[in-house]
């Protein structure tokens, strides 16, 4: 299914969402309106928002309120990807996928009988009602109340203070580029006839693929995998990389290939790339490399995840003396200023970290700078990040790659959840605990964490972080038990004992001796 084209023209309908029923439909009159006015500019605009994704969306709401006079600029649909094609959506399925994994594995409980069925155009009617629920938080009706000019259209810079938006020049005294980032689509001839999914399209499906092939294993590939295999799709993953979610830990890759291809029943394919795609009889045959073989998959639908790119080839950046690196990212400083001093970058444009709350927060970042000559800098923010397969894994700070590679300086502490009480007693045991501390004084220096409800977990070590609490520190805060989360303070207990050297528990001996005659 093709994605919609995005329109500039105001007099042409808004864009449209697939299928036309009443969830989308009422999504579409939050995010997109039809003949949604187009409002009078003023002279100058304090700031200039392109982008109503959630970088956008913040710094226009921030801006608005400390009494900016504000444009927000979007040219498909308020909310970005996150609402319309990424973790709204894809939550609401891993969520429904999650159940009928734990109606499978019912019998391990002891439960008899228990049994599911999998209704799949039921499970997509859910999701378009649920992000269709929580589309008013990021309508257009809500910025316009909030005092922000909404404008639909395509922007593009006409120079280096001014955007133009369906033919209307809106002059700015700073501006924040939020155009947000698009699916990066491989060169393998036959796949544009194929008529593959990204996430842009994918939840527009109506009927279980019973054949899916997945190009990519990072976040969205995983969890999409997996919630389709769990669906009932018969689903192979084609991995360029040599292990699944590479930026994770090794020991995290694996235990979520064996949950995959054990329990889940997925083909992986690692070291590999998809080569040709030939379609007859609706029937997709996708020809791989992986390794010295070819081999021949048949499928019925592909989905591409093979990554993300910032999205900016339209902006006629130069028009506004705005420079792009090699790899087609904008130039940016710390502080997230453009080669434009009065232009700004936030979100999945400067990429680095495309998440929500990383835009969230980087958006809090240029808006501070950008209005009021602040110093902050990007670099200080502690952003964590987890991907939501089963069992999820989240990360923040300093990666494992990186501390195997300052194991001078930096220790490593891990408790596997096979010892934590609470995982036992709910079946959920595999995965562990990982801190990186510095040796020296203990300060906490990242963390990986595997296991169920990881992405909850991982906010505990974000605030010991964001405050400075040591490990040690952490070693002396109570736990309810049994929990999860029992297992990061236990680390705590592991550094501290490390710290008893030889010498330590010598001493030690000498004054209880002497304290007790």
């Amino acid at each position: 299914m093709p994605h919609p084209a995005n329109s500039a023209d105001p007099a042409q309908p808004a864009p449209l969402l697939s299928p036309d029923d009443d969830s989308n439909r009422r999504l579409q009159q939050q995010v997109h309106p039809a003949n949604w006015p187009q409002p009078q500019p003023p002279a100058v605009y304090d700031l200039v928002v392109i982008g109503g994704g959630t970088a956008g969306l913040v710094s226009a709401a921030g801006a608005a309120g400390l009494g900016a006079r504000v444009a927000l600029i979007e040219r498909f649909l308020l909310g970005g990807d996150c609402l319309n094609f990424g973790c709204v959506p894809s939550k609401a399925l891993l969520s429904v996928a999650r159940r009928v994994a734990a109606i499978r594995d019912a019998a391990e409980l002891g439960i008899r009988e228990a049994a599911g069925t999998v209704d799949f155009p039921a499970v997509m009617e859910r999701l378009r009602r649920l992000r269709a629920d929580l589309s008013p938080h990021d309508s257009a009706e809500r910025f316009r109340s909030l005092g922000v000019d909404v404008w639909f259209g395509h922007a593009q810079f006409a120079d280096t203070r001014a955007v133009l938006v369906n033919g209307q020049r809106l002059n700015f005294r700073r501006a924040i580029i939020a155009a947000g980032s698009e699916p990066v689509i491989p060169a393998v001839p036959g796949l544009d006839a194929a008529g593959f999914l990204t996430n842009r399209t994918l939840y527009s499906l109506t009927e279980l693929p019973a054949r899916l092939l997945v190009i990519g294993g990072g976040p969205v590939g995983v969890e999409m995998a997996q919630a389709f295999a769990r669906f009932g799709s018969q689903v192979t993953v084609v991995q360029r990389a040599s292990r699944l979610l590479p930026q994770e830990a090794h020991e995290a890759s694996e235990l979520l290939q064996r949950q995959l291809v054990e329990r889940d029943g997925i083909r992986i394919l690692l070291q590999s790339t998809p080569v040709s795609v030939t379609v007859e009889n609706s029937v997709c045959e996708v020809v791989v490399r992986t390794g010295a073989q070819t081999v021949t998959i048949q499928c019925d639908r592909i989905l591409v995840a093979a990554g993300r790119r910032p999205q900016l080839q339209d902006l006629q950046l130069p028009a506004a003396a705005i420079q792009v690196n090699a790899d087609g990212q904008l130039v940016l400083t710390d502080r997230l200023q453009t080669t434009n001093p009065a232009v700004y970058a936030a979100g999945d444009v400067g990429g680095t970290q495309q998440l929500t709350h990383a835009a969230d927060f980087l958006a809090r970042t240029a808006l501070q700078n950008s209005l009021f000559a602040g110093r902050a800098k990007a670099s200080r923010l502690v952003i964590p990040r987890c991907t939501y397969c089963s069992p999820e894994i989240a990360s923040v700070g300093l990666t494992d790659q990186q501390a195997q590679q300052q194991a001078a300086t930096v220790l490593t502490l891990t408790g596997p959840l096979s010892g934590n009480d609470r995982s036992i007693l709910d079946g959920s045991s595999t995965g562990f605990v990982r801190l990186y501390v510095a040796r020296r004084n203990g300060r906490i220096l990242g963390a990986t964490i595997v296991g169920e409800h990881a992405g909850e977990l991982i906010s505990e070590v974000s605030v010991a972080m964001a405050g400075g609490v040591t490990v040690g520190r952490l070693a002396s805060v109570i736990h309810p038990y049994p929990t999860v989360a029992d297992a990061i303070r236990r680390l705590g207990d592991q550094y501290n004992r490390q710290r008893l050297t030889p010498f330590v528990k010598r001493i030690l001996r000498l004054w209880l001796r002497w304290r007790i005659w």
